[in-house]
């Protein structure tokens, strides 16, 4: 089994950088790529932040968080191309746009290199179609936000996908801390095939007049041992992702009513709440954010 110690993760969101500073922290050494410098500076910022962190709580020393940074190198285009062994797309969760970047990574990296996404849906059978005879490199990791706490990378195989890549997915995945656990490519997998439903059917809960938002929550929580309620976690994860998804589901299995996305949900994500990330979702995190 070939040993990972160099990979390229484009894309430097919440999920790249999370993906970036996991890799660096098991030893692994990284490049973060984005387009945008300003969000490379961002995901610096994040992993500074976190690595003090972790020397704060005693998690490691100085020495071992400036090693682990001095692992992670920063670029607009490209870095460490000829040694990374996986790059892995962490882009917007947008099929034309992966495609694209899929395009580039097959001109950009060698032969052997195995080409990831991180989509938490979108068929790993058409973007490996897009990439001709690099098909059987091509491979879904599914991380979860944030990454270096959750320990599942759901890693998703398509018929083009051969054996080795699979086989050296999953042990990146082990090497980086995670436990991988391999599905097959279907709209939404397994993780958002079961869950955005109920995040969707929380929605409708909320739009019926049920109950309230808190009250939705408290109840899943509570009745289910959630240890977040359904809309909490949407707010999380991100309203236009969760509308994403659900679309992807809509539009890949049928069923038209089963799988639409909630006209609360789409609401919300049209008028720019979003979640967390914009500071307003179903929950309004503004006042906290600006006391923080």
């Amino acid at each position: 089994m070939l040993d990972v110690n160099t990979i390229t993760v484009i894309g430097a969101g919440t999920m790249g950088s999370g993906i970036a500073i996991t890799a660096a922290m098991a030893g692994i050494d990284v490049c973060q790529v984005d387009v945008s410098q300003e969000q490379l500076e961002q995901a610096r910022g994040y992993h500074e932040k976190t690595l003090g962190r972790n020397v704060a709580k005693e998690r490691m020393t100085q020495a071992q968080a400036d090693a682990t940074l001095a692992r992670i190198g920063y670029a607009t285009e490209t870095c460490k191309a000829a040694e990374s062994q996986f790059a892995i797309e962490a882009a917007t969760e947008n099929e034309a746009i992966k495609k694209k970047i899929f395009a580039g990574m097959v001109e950009t990296y060698s032969n052997d290199c195995i080409l990831a996404t991180n989509t938490s849906s979108i068929s790993i059978g058409s973007i490996a179609k897009s990439v001709g005879p690099a098909a059987d490199r091509v491979i879904g990791m599914h991380f979860f936000n944030p990454v270096p706490v959750m320990k599942l990378v759901e890693v998703i195989k398509c018929e083009a996908t051969s054996r080795e890549t699979l086989d050296q997915t999953m042990a990146l995945g082990k090497a980086m801390g995670k436990t991988p656990i391999a599905a097959n490519d279907h709209p939404g997998f397994v993780s958002n095939r079961v869950l955005m439903p109920m995040i969707n059917e929380a929605f409708h809960a909320w739009n019926d007049g049920v109950a309230d938002p808190e009250s939705i929550d408290g109840i899943m929580k509570l009745g289910c041992a959630f240890p977040m309620g359904p809309l909490r976690l949407a707010d999380l994860i991100g309203l236009d992702v969760c509308r994403d998804i659900m679309l992807v589901l809509h539009n890949g299995l049928g069923h038209p009513d089963k799988y639409k996305p909630c006209d609360k949900l789409v609401e919300l994500v049209e008028s720019g709440r979003l979640g967390n990330k914009t500071g307003w979702g179903v929950y309004d995190y503004r006042e906290a954010a600006a006391t923080a």
